[in-house]
């Protein structure tokens, strides 16, 4: 699949009516990336938020770093040290420590929607990263939309104990936009499975000295639930996502593979609802919707990159738009966009 020190992506069905594998693909990838939240919430209930990031980084990183190996992956990743290692700490080491740490209060599906908000980061990062994006009238209607509907979730559906959270969950959204940003501008030619492989293993090992001067080490065994949600975290929700992901953006193309971020929000309200008994509201509903219409107004059209909403999106946004095809090139019209 790498050709170069690009991976290959542009589908065979892209072009086509989804396929069956596509679809299996991408309800499969839906609910790997909307269930972490509830995994994460039954994981904090007895482990340090570190313990869960070193836990789940460490083990992702065991499942692929092999692979990234066999593919010659990892070493044109380790020559470009510095940008990787930035983007390690804003993509994985800082928000995976928040978004844990926000878990311990929040509600599992508010926090997954408030964090399919990270389109609307990007356009504010854009601009800070001096690449400030052409946006149409339909872009900044979706900003308008997309902060209604966090103002909602925020202000009518959140506790004011759980602002703290909430505010951590910000900087989690501001690090997932950041990412992408730093792959598509510094590092564009780097193989995906290689920086996603290398930088769980960075962000596992920076977490190591980081839990033992913190006092994160478990003074008893996790209970087997918690233990299974560790495991789903790292194998599930981050490895097998990541390999999932290229699968699908192989089948399907970019563009259409996009549409996974609106689904991962309604699998963990689901979830939420389903597994911890959380309430779902009526500004619970509006917020989601308010949220993924003003994600989507905003990447409508657009020809620059869109952050998209985890690590391991991020990893291979910059290698999923680098083979153009006509009728996914975001620069023909009709067309919404570079993929994330």
């Amino acid at each position: 699949m790498a050709t170069g020190g690009l991976v290959c992506v542009v589908g065979r069905g892209q072009n086509q009516s989804v396929t069956r594998r596509g679809l299996i693909l991408f309800i499969t990838l839906g609910v790997a990336w909307g269930i972490p939240y509830l995994f994460i919430k039954v994981a904090v209930s007895e482990l340090d938020p570190a313990m869960v990031v070193l836990a789940r980084s460490g083990l992702a990183a065991i499942l692929l770093l092999p692979l990234a190996l066999f593919r010659r992956q990892v070493l044109p990743v380790l020559l470009r040290w510095r940008p990787m290692l930035v983007y390690t700490v804003v993509e994985i080491i800082v928000p995976w420590y928040f978004l844990s740490s926000a878990e311990k209060t929040l509600p599992s599906s508010t926090a997954g929607l408030l964090i399919s908000a990270v389109p609307l980061a990007g356009v504010g990062i854009a601009f800070l990263l001096g690449r400030p994006a052409k946006l149409s009238g339909f872009n900044w209607l979706g900003i308008a939309v997309g902060m209604l509907g966090v103002a909602a979730l925020v202000g009518l559906d959140v506790a004011g104990s759980d602002l703290g959270a909430v505010a951590e969950i910000g900087i989690v959204v501001i690090g997932y936009a950041l990412g992408p940003a730093i792959l598509s501008r510094w590092m564009p030619e780097l193989p995906g499975v290689g920086v996603a492989a290398v930088s769980l293993a960075v962000a596992a090992l920076a977490y190591i000295p980081f839990v033992a001067f913190t006092g994160g080490w478990p003074t008893e065994m996790p209970s087997a639930p918690v233990i299974v949600a560790v495991i789903v975290l790292a194998v599930v929700c981050s490895a097998l996502a990541f390999v999932l992901l290229v699968a699908l953006v192989s089948e399907v193309g970019p563009v259409r593979a996009t549409a996974i971020t609106y689904v991962n929000p309604a699998v963990a309200i689901l979830a939420g609802v389903i597994f911890l008994g959380e309430e779902v509201t009526v500004w619970t509903i509006t917020g989601f919707v308010l949220v993924l219409v003003g994600s989507y107004l905003v990447t409508r059209g657009r020809a620059d990159p869109v952050a998209p909403s985890g690590p391991e999106e991020a990893a291979v946004e910059a290698t999923i738009g680098v083979q153009p095809d006509p009728l996914t090139d975001p620069r023909n019209p009709g067309n919404r966009g570079a993929a994330p």
